[in-house]
């Protein structure tokens, strides 16, 4: 007879285990209301409960291979005392030197990122599976499909205004969430909203229906002794304007997720960047046509010109207002606007000076020679050292000469410096009086300009010039 009784009680307890495992089902996947729209939307939402509620019919629960199936995709439970404050104190206890708000800071900005990132993944699927496609219907099935995972239930407010623009509002009430919910069973109480997770998820979901920048502000939360959980969410760059209008009593602060204020001043700045890197470049464009311009009506001007020395002079004018042009080009053409390629800068400008200074029939080689480390030339030594090269290549690719020679150019690093060499074998070079006495002339004066060491120096193996000037 005791056995019997035994066995009997055994029975009872497996199938009342049993129906609490059904009701759990049943009520998981239950039909009933999970979110409140103003009039104009119900329709669609009422579509979307009945989709995602047949979705959550198909679910299958086993702790013997560790698995939670609903539809075919895997989830996972997670205790929310865990993902709320027990979560924040354990930030506390890691960042102890910190003062406690900015540790708490940091968690509920880890927390915002990880529901952001879950609420577009979601999302996605959520779109992909139901067929949806047009952004409001998108939307609908977020609210529905955060009731039924156990988030809250969601109550959007009429003066919400759902478009993919910037005019995009969201005004709406989480119900029972499960952040704030954690915080009074527990018997706890925050002097700010604590749904963060709540906010990040929602505003990742409606990023990925909507395809703009959102950020979701908890403006009121029951955590807190508000009458619940409120939320404001906008365009990234206009939700500080909305929050200005905040007519809720919110019985202390409210925080701005730092993620996303971060990313709107770091979008900002990148953004007035690349407007002054467009006018630097047209600036440089500018001043470059400009040259050409005055290079042109020299050139004009030179046939009035009967002397010949004068003719001279008037060239080597012309000469330096074409290397301008020619720096300003080299300058525009950079990737990087603020610092020029020199090797690139030299060859270039060599290059140039060769076909402003051509040769006749005899044979004079021009050689360049680099060995540098470092290749970088700032803007403002650029024309300086433009100039101190147009004035060299003037006095040794502008020298008449018949015989066959070589000019060498080197360039090299220099501890801290970069040396520039200008070798000239040529006989005539020989015979020509080195600019070093000529104090005054705009070679030393450009030299002066980047505190560049010159050295001008004459002997049987030709002239060289020897330009060393700091990196």
């Amino acid at each position: 007879m005791n056995e019997e009784l035994t066995l009997l009680r055994s029975q009872i307890k497996e199938l009342q285990q049993e129906n609490k495992r059904l009701k759990a089902q049943i009520d998981l996947s239950s039909s009933g209301k999970t979110v409140t729209v103003p009039d104009e939307f119900k329709i669609i939402f009422e579509q979307a409960e009945n989709k995602v509620a047949e979705y959550f019919t198909e679910i299958y629960n086993s702790a013997e291979s560790g698995e939670i199936v609903i539809h075919g995709q895997r989830y996972v439970l997670i205790r929310s005392a865990s993902l709320s404050y027990e979560f924040l104190d354990i930030l506390k206890e890691l960042y102890s030197n910190y003062p406690e708000e900015k540790a708490v800071r940091i968690g509920n900005n880890f927390l915002y990122d990880i529901g952001q990132v879950l609420g577009r993944k979601d999302a996605n699927s959520f779109h992909t599976e139901m067929g949806l496609f047009e952004p409001l219907q998108k939307l609908s099935a977020g609210p529905v499909h955060f009731a039924y995972t156990g988030w809250a239930n969601v109550e959007i407010l009429p003066e919400s205004n759902p478009t993919p623009d910037d005019d995009f509002l969201l005004k709406y009430h989480h119900h029972n969430s499960f952040e704030a919910q954690s915080w009074i069973k527990a018997g706890r109480k925050s002097n700010k909203p604590v749904c963060v997770m709540n906010a990040g998820y929602s505003a990742g979901w409606c990023e990925e229906s909507f395809e703009i920048p959102l950020t979701a502000v908890e403006i009121s939360c029951a955590a807190k002794g508000d009458e619940c959980c409120t939320f404001i969410m906008a365009p990234t760059h206009r939700i500080n304007d909305y929050l200005k209008d905040v007519t809720f009593d919110t019985h202390g602060q409210y925080d701005v997720p730092v993620f996303f204020k971060r990313k709107a001043v770091e979008d900002k700045l990148r953004a007035s960047l690349q407007e002054k890197e467009t006018l630097l470049s047209e600036v440089h464009t500018r001043v470059k046509n400009n040259l050409q311009l005055i290079s042109s009506l020299f050139k004009l001007q030179m046939f009035d010109i009967k002397d010949r020395e004068f003719q001279k002079v008037f060239q080597k004018s012309l000469d330096r207002v074409n290397t301008l042009a020619q720096i300003h080009d080299l300058m525009y053409s950079e990737e990087n606007l603020t610092v020029i390629n020199l090797e690139h800068f030299v060859a270039r400008l060599i290059s140039t000076f060769k076909q402003q200074y051509p040769f006749k029939s005899y044979d004079v080689q021009v050689e360049l020679n680099f060995n540098l480390k470092n290749t970088g030339l700032n803007h403002d030594k650029a024309i300086p050292l433009g100039l101190i090269l147009n004035e060299i290549a003037s006095e040794t690719f502008g020298v008449p000469f018949e015989n066959e020679g070589k000019i060498e150019f080197s360039l090299s690093d220099c501890d801290k410096a970069f040396r520039i060499i200008c070798k000239d074998n040529r006989i005539e070079a020989l015979t020509k009086e080195p600019m070093r006495n000529q104090k005054n002339s705009l070679l030393s004066i450009f030299c002066e300009q980047i505190d560049a060491e010159l050295t001008i120096k004459g002997s049987a193996e030709g002239l060289t010039y020897t330009v060393q000037f700091d990196k």
